[in-house]
């Protein structure tokens, strides 16, 4: 018997006025699987992700969680629910280190009240220390073991994007969504983010991501989705998405198709 889905999408909808950034989209993501959004510029990709996400409300539609509707339109709920993300243009405090960036994403795991953090109990104490050692260990995880102490403004656009994916493995999620993690980066760097994808589904976690890089997404991911003007164009393997007469035209034109 196939179990349930984890993440499961229905006739999603979006219209801003007079727009349809998404038009009646339906997939889902299997527990334990790398799944890729792809499309050209203005296909819905990132509209869906902030609508999974919370940030968004769909016009129509619904997406389901573990077999449950998603919270509309509240974020932190959404994330309460084992559901993270990162973001397509990058979101770090400049001011602050990468380890205390990635410190933002462990709120979740403490428990101290703001009395204890007034006084600075023990428990507070302990707390604080076990929470900034999962923070480093994340570090080494994403491949920043050396960088833990160095503002975020002075990271490499790589090393950001890399502190962004630890901070949102932090919250300890069963689903990742990653918006354009590849953008920016070398091909060389692209490699290791890949190898990190599949280490990151290794330790239990399901991966949603939507990226530009056609060879990256090829790689990485076991299931396509393509997107077109807000609508499903195709959905299959890599191999079937890549060969998909209608997935060429969209990115190559229909003359190259001919």
């Amino acid at each position: 018997m196939k179990s349930a889905p984890l993440l499961e999408v229905q006739g999603l909808a979006k219209e801003f006025g007079g727009l349809a950034a998404v038009r009646g989209v339906d997939f889902s993501v299997a527990a334990g699987q790398i799944k890729a959004m792809i499309g050209p510029n203005g296909a819905g990709k990132t509209t869906i992700l902030n609508l999974i996400s919370g940030v968004l409300a769909p016009t129509r539609g619904r997406v389901l969680f573990e077999g449950k509707p998603l919270p509309v339109c509240r974020p932190h709920a959404v994330a309460a629910r084992g559901i993270a993300r990162t973001f397509q243009i990058v979101q770090l405090f400049g001011e602050m280190t990468a380890l205390e960036n990635v410190l933002v994403g462990c709120h979740r795991r403490g428990g101290a009240g703001w009395a204890a953090c007034a006084f600075r109990t023990r428990a507070m104490r302990e707390e604080e220390r076990r929470l900034r050692e999962r923070a480093r260990e994340l570090l080494d995880f994403v491949g920043l073991s050396g960088r833990a102490d160095v503002p975020a403004s002075a990271l490499s656009y790589g090393e950001q994007r890399l502190v962004e994916v630890g901070r949102a493995l932090a919250m300890e999620p069963c689903l990742l969504l990653l918006d354009e993690p590849g953008a920016g980066l070398s091909p060389e760097e692209q490699s290791r983010l890949g190898a990190l994808i599949r280490r990151i589904r290794e330790r239990g976690a399901t991966v949603l991501l939507v990226d530009h890089h056609m060879e990256f997404v090829m790689e990485v991911s076991e299931e396509v989705l393509v997107l077109s003007y807000g609508e499903k164009l195709a959905e299959g393997s890599p191999y079937a998405v890549r060969t998909h007469p209608d997935v060429i035209a969209a990115y190559l034109g229909e003359e190259e198709t001919h």
